[in-house]
């Protein structure tokens, strides 16, 4: 933690994501005395910034995701999301966080199912794709393929492209 030269903690007001060198995350940590009213920044690497953030936080660019969701949906992801780091032993909410599976697996796309994705509405593209990596992981897939992305999409709102024979 950091503290300031009247003797009170700094708190952590905000952290923007950066890429470093090699493209390595890098995070710029703003912090305030509530005190004197002193604010610093400082450009860490991103596995180094734990000790640096006072409580749970997100970036800049995880908010600016979240904000751009549907209120009824960004309250959900919030929590699940939060929940998920806490779970982790994390404090810092990052863009990648927001969009990653809550297995701490890997999910690969097909490129067809990645390109009808990118078709997707904005307002809810990020909360097709959690729940499209979140579907996968249960069943212990590591790809998500068209088939899948049918299937969720017949699940949630019985519809599907896929012209039947009659």
């Amino acid at each position: 933690m950091l503290t300031c030269g009247c003797g009170r903690w700094m708190h952590t007001e905000g952290i923007e994501e950066r890429t470093g060198e090699h493209g390595a995350l890098q995070w710029f940590i703003r912090s305030e005395c509530r005190g004197c009213g002193l604010k610093v920044g400082v450009d860490v690497p991103g596995e180094q910034a734990h000790g640096l953030v006072d409580r749970l936080l997100w970036t800049d660019e995880a908010l600016h995701r979240l904000d751009r969701m549907p209120p009824y949906v960004a309250g959900l992801v919030r929590e699940e999301v939060e929940q998920d780091i806490r779970r982790q032993g994390e404090r810092v909410v990052t863009y990648e966080t927001l969009l990653r599976p809550r297995t701490e697996k890997r999910i690969e796309w097909d490129p067809e199912a990645k390109q009808r994705l990118d078709r997707v509405p904005a307002a809810v593209r990020a909360m097709a794709r959690i729940e499209l990596e979140r579907t996968a992981a249960d069943r212990g897939l590591s790809r998500i393929t068209v088939s899948l992305m049918e299937e969720i999409k017949t699940k949630y709102f019985g519809m599907s492209s896929v012209k039947r024979e009659t």
